[in-house]
């Protein structure tokens, strides 16, 4: 039978029985399959568990496929069966570890009643809820009841229980993730456990209590919303429950849940904007998006969070249930309701068809035309267009109800006293006055500023101590940011660096340890506000990693950047402390990059590093981890086939020239010589697990974005490649824009061998012989697209993309190598823009005094660049006055050029 799913025509086709297996489960509902007997038909033909357990996953999900598609399965049906295969799926592999761990070790032991124990495995997410995905990876947490030892007997050793069921956990995950040739049961996530990544795998009872009492966040209410024991005893599962439920519902009304949500949506949208922004192909996000699935289950969690603790009713674990309620309560009209519980089906419908295409955990379209008008006609649309409109209007409803709910329920300010701390509305006149008298510019903003800050909830409703320091702080860094403004003469700064200041505070407002350094080392508050006054990028990120004050307790932060040996030493000897502990390794790989780069910005700030130095810094800081990162990533492939991979990493763009700036992001591609038959397999994974280690966000923070869009064939090529592959693309396929981009693409990390082989390739192909009039015509060619897709908007001049800008004097250089190299081997040195100008010059291929020109303007332009970015701007655009000498020196040569 065709179905438009290449999963699953991949997997029934593999096979000669598959289809009428499908077909003879896809007669009945899914939901309603007898799960152990199916097991017990493929564990009767000799396969053990964990095998069988991997082919009933992808019978059932194929059986889901085509009954979902045939139009015999609903939603409920489809998240149901899977629901209930991923508890079958954990309680049988639980079953199978205990048992080989029992006889090993003996049965583990309550301590203090002597009980045989079991381990209690937690459901979270939306298999806690009963509507997992197709594809989805499952939320588990470990909780055992008791401390104690195991029973050992004659020729067992002796476990305590917290080692026994840290076991178990490991064997259980295995044994549900571990990827073989007939493909995984479910991916685990363990993040959501007491202390996530850095703590134990399994927790005793007692830990959990002690964690959700002294440290459980508000996001971690939400979470523990959903969970649900699958395995353990009544009586352990019932111990677990009174634990979590006063810490999930509070007694009172919870109106201030509200804002924590508010907060937890705000940050998810941000880091989906930015990914839209820098990846448009991740766009249309039908689970995280703007009116997508996340905000539909805000909505109906909210309402729990706020009444569950009065109303029982409200402590449903289904978000369909948990509406429906609603309605019926009159929290929300039935109408409205309604609505939204069509949208959630639309949705998850939708996500399941984008999932169906490959069996992949997707939530946004694919960027295929092809896909999407498949994903259309799976939801019975005629089109792409119908498509889009339909998830434009379910979205654009949600995001209406769920502004309208949070927006309504925010004005709860009632509860703060307006007139609590030093700064309040009676005393606006002699801050006012205040404010005058140190030479604000602007005293009326500054304390309009100030006073909308310090009245805010957060700051509000700080301990008594904390706002004592705080206001302490305000009145000592006051007449600071006076005296600091009044120095640099830049008129309006005294109240942005004010405003900066503040939004720092907010941040840090309920982190005592923060301010209580900055009470006791006074200077530091210093430091910190001439940070903040000379960049409003440094203020944002000190403001998202306040960690880093402690760099600025002395001077550290203005020592020697560390050698590309040394730092690579003391990254390699961190991850190896943590080896096994992926989410520690993330967030130590983040911890070490902040910490360099706030010395790198420290040291800019104070005039110690020209551009090209910092560039340089940078680009060097953004190779150690590269080059950490792959040996450490490597480790994590199971069945990786040597011990050293043989890999590379190639750098383009910024990274390539060393032009690396501090938001920059990487632009790579993957490489590989090694003949084994899992290499390509085992490489695409190393490469799909580095991207993930770069772009996650940890509570660490994240690191960098990865563009592979350089790579053979673009978005549709491999994601690695071999080295022998990558010849041949760019011998004989590649366009002239990409040996353009090859002029400044270098090995960055990896394997020497290929980095060597990789360099061969780069000169030969850039030392090829090339007619100029051809090449001159597609040079400028693909120089107007690229004018065309960012024309000049507005009065101000754009330093990297209007005519006379930096990416001219870029296309310059590259134009003269492909035009040169092969007459003059030198000009295929990757020496950078600047050095590559002045050869050109010397060589007598350009106009000596051209060339410096425009080399100058190139290195004004980057300086004129990094003071934007170092202010927050996103585009450098400046007064066309500013840049009008340098754009003319580079329009001179441009026309000297191409004339």
């Amino acid at each position: 039978m065709t179905l438009p799913s290449r999963y699953y025509q991949r997997w029934t086709s593999a096979a000669p029985d598959r289809e009428a297996q499908v077909a003879a489960l896809a007669a009945g509902p899914a939901d309603q399959l007898d799960l152990p007997a199916q097991l017990a038909q493929l564990t009767a033909t000799g396969l053990p568990p964990a095998r069988a357990l991997r082919r009933l996953r992808n019978l059932l999900v194929c059986t889901l496929i085509r009954r979902d598609l045939e139009g015999a399965a609903d939603l409920n049906e489809v998240v149901s069966a899977m629901t209930a295969f991923a508890d079958f799926a954990v309680q049988t592999m639980y079953e199978v570890a205990r048992h080989e761990l029992v006889a090993l070790h003996g049965a583990p032991v309550s301590a203090e009643t002597g009980r045989v124990l079991d381990m209690l495995v937690l459901a979270m997410g939306k298999h806690g809820g009963g509507e997992l995905n197709v594809s989805s990876d499952i939320d588990l947490i470990f909780v055992y009841p008791d401390d104690g030892e195991t029973a050992a007997g004659s020729g067992q050793r002796q476990l305590s229980n917290h080692e026994f069921f840290i076991r178990l956990g490991k064997k259980l995950i295995a044994g549900l993730a571990e990827v073989t040739e007939d493909g995984f049961v479910f991916r685990v996530d363990m993040a959501l456990r007491p202390n996530g990544g850095s703590g134990p795998l399994a927790a005793s009872l007692n830990m959990v209590e002690e964690y959700l009492i002294v440290q459980g966040r508000e996001w971690e209410r939400y979470a523990w919303v959903k969970a649900r024991a699958v395995t353990g005893q009544a009586e352990d599962i019932a111990a677990l429950d009174a634990i979590v439920r006063p810490f999930v519902y509070r007694r009172y009304l919870d109106f201030g849940m509200i804002d924590a949500i508010r907060s937890m949506h705000a940050q998810i949208r941000a880091e989906v904007k930015r990914q839209e922004r820098l990846h448009p192909d991740r766009s249309n996000n039908v689970k995280l998006g703007r009116g997508g699935i996340r905000e539909i289950e805000f909505l109906a969690q909210v309402f729990q969070l706020i009444r569950g603790g009065r109303d029982a009713a409200l402590r449903d674990r289904s978000t369909r249930a948990t509406l429906r309620t609603i309605a019926e309560k009159d929290l929300l009209a039935p109408a409205v309701v309604e609505r939204l519980l069509e949208s959630y089906t639309f949705l998850r419908n939708l996500e399941h068809r984008l999932q169906y295409l490959e069996d992949a955990q997707t939530h946004t379209l694919p960027v295929s035309e092809d896909d999407r008008l498949t994903v259309a006609r799976m939801l019975g649309l005629p089109d792409v267009p119908s498509l889009l409109a339909a998830l434009d209007a379910h979205r654009a409803f949600v995001a209406e109800q769920f502004d309208a709910i949070f927006a309504e329920k925010a004005g709860g300010a009632e509860e703060v006293d307006p007139a609590a701390g030093a700064y309040d509305e009676d005393n606006r006149a002699a801050i006012e006055a205040r404010l005058a008298e140190l030479g604000y510019d602007d005293p009326r903003g500054g304390a309009q500023r100030l006073l909308a800050a310090w009245l805010t909830p957060r700051l509000q409703t700080m301990p008594e101590a904390s706002r004592t320091k705080m206001t302490a702080l305000l009145n000592a860094a006051l007449p600071l940011i006076a005296r600091i403004a009044a120095e640099s003469g830049l008129r309006g700064s005294y109240t942005a660096t004010l405003g900066r200041l503040l939004d720092f505070f907010e941040a840090i407002a309920r982190r005592s340890a923060y301010l209580s350094l900055l009470t006791e080392y006074p200077h530091t508050l210093e430091r910190v506000l001439r940070m903040m006054h000379a960049s409003g990028w440094a203020a944002t990120f000190l403001t998202q990693h306040p960690i880093l004050l402690d760099e600025l307790l002395d001077d550290r932060a203005r020592s020697p950047a560390p050698s590309a040996a040394e730092l690579q030493a003391e990254l390699s000897a961190r991850l190896a402390e943590v080896a096994g502990d992926t989410e520690r390794q993330m967030d130590v790989l983040r911890e070490i990059h902040h910490v360099q780069l706030f010395r790198l910005l420290a040291q800019d700030l104070a005039g110690d590093l020209t551009v090209e130095r910092l560039a340089d810094h940078l680009s060097q800081l953004a190779d150690a981890i590269v080059a950490a990162t792959i040996p450490a990533v490597w480790q994590t492939i199971a069945k990786r086939h040597r011990e050293v991979p043989r890999f590379a990493v190639i750098a383009y763009g910024k990274l390539g020239g060393k032009e690396l700036g501090y938001v920059s992001d990487l632009d790579v591609i993957f490489l590989y010589d090694d003949e084994d038959q899992d290499a390509p397999t085992n490489y695409a994974r190393l490469a799909q697990r580095f991207i993930t280690w770069m772009t996650t966000a940890t509570p660490a923070g994240t690191l960098f974005d990865i563009d592979t869009a350089l790579r053979p064939d673009g978005a549709s090529g491999m994601l690695v490649s071999t080295v022998a592959a990558f010849e041949r693309y760019q011998q004989a396929s590649a366009w002239v824009w990409e040996h353009q981009a090859l002029s400044r693409a270098r090995f960055c990390a990896g394997d020497a061998e290929i980095g060597a082989r990789f360099e061969q390739i780069r000169c030969a192909v850039l030392r090829q012989p090339r007619d100029a009039a051809p090449l001159r015509e597609e040079v400028l060619a693909m120089r107007q697209k690229m004018r065309e897709a960012h024309p000049p908007r507005g009065e101000l001049f754009d330093l990297k993309h209007d005519e006379g800008g930096m990416i001219d004097v870029e296309f310059i250089v590259q134009y003269l190598v492909l035009l040169h190299a092969s007459a003059y081997a030198q000009l295929t040195a990757n020496s950078g823009n600047i050095a590559l100008l002045r050869t050109c010059g010397e060589l007598g291929l350009i106009d000596a005094d051209l060339a410096r020109g425009a080399a100058d303007a190139y290195r004004a332009m980057r300086k004129l660049q990094h003071g934007a970015r170092l202010q927050g701007s996103e585009n450098a655009r400046i007064d066309p006055a500013l840049a009008a000498p340098h754009a003319a020196a580079v329009q001179r040569l441009w026309s000297a050029v191409f004339a």
